[in-house]
This record gives structure tokens, C-alpha cells and sequence, in this order.
């Protein structure tokens, strides 16, 4: 195997895959990166977590056929110390890699491609196709409210629920809920499917992922989701469980309306944020007829008390949530105003932009 291309040309793909090669396996092959290079001078490099795998490919100007492992992070490392329009002659020799960088020469250890572990042969059962933005966009308003290390599994993650012309994600961790979807023209004879990404995967997807005007290609096997866009395809293992009735949470028959510029309520929430508890980050909302005072205190007996104008009918409701929770929802909205429906202060409060319709948020209260 040999290849050579500028630094850049290398760099490129492995910056998009490196994310998903771990520091620290159980399996030292998986802290390498393979290296394929076929007839006509392209070149793949593919990391792979056992979970997530990401596939990048760039072309080489010169080349001879083969395949390698190289150790990921060494190599990420030396391309980015490098000068940016040297040229790099990659080349396997026995069973290490030699590669020269103009006048400098780095010798990489390898280890047998035959143990690199690879998710080509999956059966693709459905296709389709959506913006990249728009998926992008999905996944950033949505993806705070993933559960982490939670016994329930299957809230370690996002469901992807596509039904006829709508795609919607959706996570929660037990305390909140958010849920975006986008219109998907032309896919409304498709059944219904859903399915859960791991944890990780969301995270490499979103930052793949950018905000153009392409499109990428999903393709969804009985366990697995891969996806399709220029230069690179990502492949993630699916989460076997079944994701709770998210349609069930959403509050219906919430009487009491509040809407608010959605900036002033976020600032003046961080300001209070300051002064609530550390461990609970509680803050009250207290509602009167055009208005709302946000009260925060902690053990020392500090306190926080803000007022701000707000359009409301309600009179006299008192109801507590986690500061940060309301903040992250605030922050994924989109529009310049929020509408906060609310039912009683023991109940969920949903939280949606205006004129937004697209994106909703719910938050269960606090006792304070």
C-alpha cells in the first residue's frame, strides 16, 4: 500500500471520523484507524467504536493498492503539527507504516486489518432523504434533553419517529421532554417507523452534520442506522428497547397561558439561576395578571427575586421548575416570543416558541 496527497487532503476525513475512535479500549485495534486505498486512488478511513462507525474517504494524486491500521490519535496529531501544504507519502513497509512529511519521516506501528471489526453488511430495509440543516437542526434542539447512564436504557439516546410525511426526534430523561419534527414531502406512504440512536451516535452525528443546503441519505436496517452524506458515512447501532408514549406526556388541556419574550425570560432566568440551590436549581414562578415574579433561594439563605411583564389572564399560580431545564428549553426555541401552557402547580409545563410549531418542550415541576 502506498499514497500520496497533500496534508490536507488527509487531514480532512480524519478529523470528521477521529471523534469516534476512543482513547482508552478494551480492544487496542480499536484505537486504530483503517486505511484502505483501492485501484482507482481512493482512499477510506474508517473508525469504529464496536457502536458507531464513521467512514471517511479522500482521493490520492499517486497510489498503489492495499490496506493498513494506524494508530488514530498519533496520526490526527502529526497531520495537525505539520505544515499545511506539505506533501505526505504514506507507505506500508512489513508491519510498520513509514510516513514522510518533506524532509521529516515517522514510523507508525500497525496491527492486522483482519481484526478490525467493520458494520459493512447490514440489510437495509427503508431509505430516505431530508436537508442536512434540517437534520442538523432536529438533533440540536433535542439532544440536551438525552437521559446519560440511565438504567432505562432505552432513554439513553433519540427516537427518530417517522410517520407519513413528518420525521420527528424526540428524548427525554424522566424530568423533561423535547420533540422537534420537520415535513418529509413525498414519504407519506411509508409505514411507520421508529427507532432509537444511541447516546454517542447522536452526539457524532450532530457534529458531522452541517448546516448546508445538501441533503443526506438515511438508510435504516433491523438494527442499525446509517447515513449518507458527502465524503463520509456514519453507521450507528440501534438501542433494542421501546421508547415510551412521548404523545401521552404532552399536557393537553392546559388552560392557563403565558406569553413572554422569549430573551427577557431567558435572562432573567440565568440571573436568578445564580441564587438558587446548587443540587435542585430550583426557581418559583409566581403569576398574577400581566406579570411574572421568578424567585430563587438557597441554603444560605440567599434570594433572587425578579418581575417582568408577561401576557396573561392567570391570577394567582405558583409553580416550580429546575432553572436549567427551562433555560435549555428556552435555548433550542427559535422564535422571539414563548408560550408557557400551564394547568395547576402540580402539573407538566409545556413550553413552545411563537410562531414555532415546530419544536416542543415539556418540564415536570419541582416542589420547592
Amino acid at each position: 500500500m502506498r499514497a500520496s496527497l497533500t496534508r490536507d487532503t488527509l487531514l480532512l476525513p480524519l478529523q470528521r471520523i477521529i471523534g469516534v475512535v476512543e482513547r482508552r479500549q478494551t480492544m487496542p485495534v480499536l484505537a486504530h484507524v483503517l486505511v484502505e486505498v483501492d485501484n482507482q486512488g481512493r482512499i477510506t478511513l474508517t473508525g469504529t467504536d464496536m457502536e458507531v462507525e464513521m467512514i471517511g474517504s479522500t482521493t490520492a494524486e499517486s497510489s498503489d493498492p492495499g490496506s493498513c491500521t494506524l494508530p488514530a490519535r498519533k496520526l490526527y496529531d502529526l497531520l495537525r503539527a505539520l505544515p499545511a501544504d506539505v506533501r505526505i507519502d504514506l507507505k506500508l513497509e512489513g508491519e510498520r507504516a513509514l510516513l514522510r512529511a518533506g524532509r521529516s519521516r515517522y514510523t507508525l506501528v500497525t496491527l492486522p486489518t483482519a481484526d478490525f471489526p467493520t458494520l459493512d453488511n447490514i440489510e437495509v430495509i427503508g431509505r430516505l432523504r431530508i436537508g442536512e440543516a434540517a437534520l442538523k437542526a432536529l438533533i440540536e434542539r433535542t439532544q440536551f434533553a438525552m437521559a446519560s447512564q440511565d438504567v432505562r436504557y432505552y432513554l439513553n439516546g433519540m427516537l427518530f419517529d417517522m410517520h407519513g410525511e413528518v420525521l420527528r426526534c424526540v428524548t427525554t430523561d424522566g424530568h423533561r421532554l423535547a420533540m422537534a419534527q420537520t415535513a418529509l414531502p413525498g414519504n407519506g406512504n411509508q409505514a411507520r417507523r421508529q427507532l432509537i440512536v444511541p447516546r454517542k451516535g447522536v452526539l457524532e452525528l450532530a457534529g458531522l452534520l452541517e448546516a448546508g443546503e445538501g441533503e443526506v441519505e438515511l438508510e435504516f436496517a433491523r438494527n442499525h442506522l446509517r447515513v449518507h452524506r458527502e465524503g463520509v458515512r456514519f453507521t450507528s447501532k440501534l438501542i433494542d428497547g421501546k421508547f415510551p408514549d412521548y404523545e401521552t406526556v404532552i399536557p393537553i388541556g392546559a388552560d392557563h397561558h403565558v406569553v413572554v419574550d422569549r430573551n427577557v425570560l431567558r435572562e432573567t432566568l440565568q440571573r436568578a439561576a445564580i441564587l438558587s440551590n446548587e443540587k435542585y436549581r430550583g426557581v418559583k414562578l409566581e403569576l398574577a395578571r400581566g406579570r411574572m415574579r421568578i424567585v430563587a433561594h438557597n441554603p444560605e439563605q440567599e434570594e433572587a427575586v425578579e418581575e417582568i411583564e408577561v401576557e396573561t389572564a392567570v391570577d394567582d399560580l405558583s409553580v416550580g421548575f429546575n432553572v436549567g431545564y427551562l433555560l435549555d428549553a428556552l435555548g433550542s426555541l427559535r422564535g422571539e416570543r414563548v408560550t408557557l401552557r400551564l394547568r395547576d402547580a402540580q402539573s407538566s409545563c409545556l413550553v413552545e416558541g411563537v410562531p414555532d410549531e415546530h419544536a416542543r418542550h415539556v418540564i415536570m415541576p419541582l416542589r420547592l
